[in-house]
């Protein structure tokens, strides 16, 4: 059986592997022997977390390269162990280094990308990428027709599930050519005070659109998501304004996510914005025109002035917060 291989993703702040490499191993299985390729230095939770969801195979590198050129070193990694193993196919986390490096390693390889899949099935000819498209109205099954196919998935489309075993733990020894430190991180750090849950992964996501009026006002939906201890994000008009960083944009270009729970703040609710959060568990809409094309998506749609609805809600939140 041909090997997967499987970017893990780590979290930033304590190192750990993420909910969104559980997905991506539960799918790899269906298309070979998963291979997580795990950057950075290997930790005993980790590896044993990885085995849990089926990975046979961990193979680790621990270089200073993988901190300081993160997606140039990884797409050098991936690009040799391709050429190592000749995978069946190869999976990463439809993020935004992810979708970079999935980028630029398909361009490397002269191979196929498919992105955003929400599902992957091995073919008569191959792995097959299931991509969901027209608001979810339609089902687009893809194949790579040269070279290793190369897969971005929606992770939070996607539940993982468990399929314990025993991982071999290889170590990769590769030499960085000079081309890869050309581009360097040079900082990082966490866009407020405190870290937050990432916007693509996160549980409980609050978007604010044009109908709170003004940047200041946007401050209800960072309230709002700091109450819920969710993350905050906008609109592409919200973003076009300037009242929620890049980063932050909700909708086909921006960011797709799938949280369990999804409250829309004057948001109307255009075909680029409800593509990307159509698969939320549960949608709450708040906007003052009934006819606004969000409620066609709402599980429940307060019609109303956000102005004075979500301080509302917030003073619930409060004092349910306090009979705790």
């Amino acid at each position: 059986m041909r090997h997967v291989l499987v970017l893990v993703d780590r979290n930033a702040a304590d190192r750990s592997v993420c909910r969104s490499t559980c997905a991506l191993l539960t799918l790899a299985r269906r298309l070979g022997s998963p291979m997580a390729v795990l950057c950075g230095p290997p930790d005993t939770a980790g590896v044993a977390l990885l085995g849990r969801f089926g990975a046979d195979t961990v193979a680790t590198i621990s270089r200073g390269e993988l901190d300081d050129h993160p997606a140039a070193a990884r797409i050098e990694v991936l690009s040799h162990l391709v050429r190592r193993t000749a995978p069946a196919a190869v999976l990463v986390s439809s993020h935004r280094l992810g979708q970079e490096v999935a980028a630029r390693l398909t361009a490397r390889l002269g191979s196929g990308l498919i992105s955003d899949v929400v599902d992957v099935r091995m073919g008569a000819e191959g792995p097959v990428g299931v991509q969901s498209a027209l608001l979810g109205a339609w089902r687009v099954e893809s194949g790579v027709t040269r070279g290793v196919p190369v897969f971005t998935v929606r992770t939070d489309a996607v539940e993982p599930a468990p399929a314990p075993v025993e991982p071999v733990v290889e170590r990769v020894e590769i030499s960085f050519p000079p081309e890869v430190r050309a581009v360097r991180r040079i900082a990082r750090r966490p866009a407020g005070d405190e870290p937050r849950p990432d916007l693509a992964t996160a549980a409980v996501v609050v978007a604010g659109g044009r109908g709170l009026g003004s940047r200041q006002s946007f401050g209800l939906v960072e309230a709002l998501a700091e109450a819920l201890r969710g993350t905050a994000g906008g609109s592409h008009t919200a973003t076009e304004l300037g009242w929620c960083p890049r980063r932050d944009q909700i909708d086909q270009v921006g960011t797709i996510v799938h949280p369990r729970l999804y409250l829309a703040l004057g948001i109307s609710g255009s075909v680029r914005h409800r593509a990307a959060m159509q698969h939320a568990e549960t949608i709450v809409a708040i906007d003052r025109n009934p006819a606004a094309p969000i409620f066609d998506l709402a599980d429940l749609g307060v019609v109303g002035d956000v102005h004075r609805v979500v301080p509302e809600l917030l003073a619930e939140i409060s004092r349910r917060k306090a009979t705790r």
